[in-house]
């Protein structure tokens, strides 16, 4: 990675579209912030969100840009409306939904970046069994322990 040392900027209405596990925007690469940050938006459906999950390599930070979603850390549970933030750290199996009616919307800052590839790279490779999209996301130092417990608090 190059040094860090002009400013990183995403233009209103900019971004790489990626289209896995839902529509992602990629806003900011790892590449452009010195590895520092990555940036990208989530639209995600109502009563959609990820499985519970584990990120070994960065610290996320959620803001919600529209909607109302529901968040599980380590047996706690938040959940926000447009304006809100969380941060959640590397580590610790987490989990989020769309608990509202309409599609939401979440800018997520990863930090160090570099997950924010993990979208265009899972939709180029189009994994189609939970196990090649559980080898393609170690790779990314991402795995997804058991959940028992999907229900909303």
């Amino acid at each position: 990675m190059k040094n860090f040392t002009h400013a990183a900027i995403s233009p209103s209405g900019h971004g790489t579209p990626a289209m896995a596990f839902g529509r992602h925007v990629i806003r900011m690469m790892a590449a452009n912030t010195g590895g520092s940050l990555g940036m990208f938006e989530a639209f995600v459906p109502a009563g959609e969100g990820p499985p519970l999950h584990v990120h070994e390599r960065e610290d996320e930070f959620f803001r919600v840009l529209a909607g109302r979603f529901g968040f599980w850390c380590a047996g706690d549970y938040a959940e926000l409306t447009e304006g809100g933030c969380i941060a959640l750290p590397r580590g610790v199996p987490h989990r989020f939904c769309n608990v509202g009616q309409t599609e939401g919307r979440l800018m997520v800052v990863v930090t160090p970046g570099g997950f924010e590839s993990f979208f265009p790279i899972v939709e180029l490779c189009k994994p189609g069994t939970p196990e090649e999209i559980a080898s393609l996301a170690k790779d990314f130092g991402l795995t997804f322990p058991p959940d028992d417990d999907r229900k909303v608090a």
